[in-house]
């Protein structure tokens, strides 16, 4: 069974860093895309970045230049560095991996800005 766990999340100043991991366990194949989503409370999930299967990574127009995604294929565990962080920036962040058969979620982990 495939399960994906995030941590790393938390309470940080405006102007200071977190960094998100996603551990993932079990059999994955065919992965697509791996990615990080975000929400907050009566809003849609939105896409903050993501890497394709080529490589390439996509970010968020509020994101880009302050948060960098990552993968660490031999630890199985996706990374979301997250700099100059914003009080708009707090959320419940979720790692998402995209695969051929499955879209797969982990259950989140809370970001909070604010001093």
């Amino acid at each position: 069974q495939v399960q994906l766990v995030e941590s790393g999340g938390g309470l940080v100043q405006p102007g200071g860093s977190l960094r998100l991991s996603c551990a993932a366990s079990g059999n994955i194949f065919s992965i697509n895309v791996m990615g990080w989503y975000r929400q907050v409370p009566g809003k849609e999930r939105e896409l903050v970045a993501r890497i394709l299967s080529a490589g390439i990574t996509n970010y968020a127009d509020s994101v880009t230049g302050r948060f960098t995604i990552s993968k660490d294929n031999f630890k199985n565990t996706l990374y979301l560095q997250m700099n100059s962080l914003k009080p708009e920036d707090t959320a419940v962040y979720y790692c998402n991996i995209v695969t051929s058969y499955r879209n797969y979620w982990g259950q989140g982990a809370q970001v909070t800005v604010s001093s």
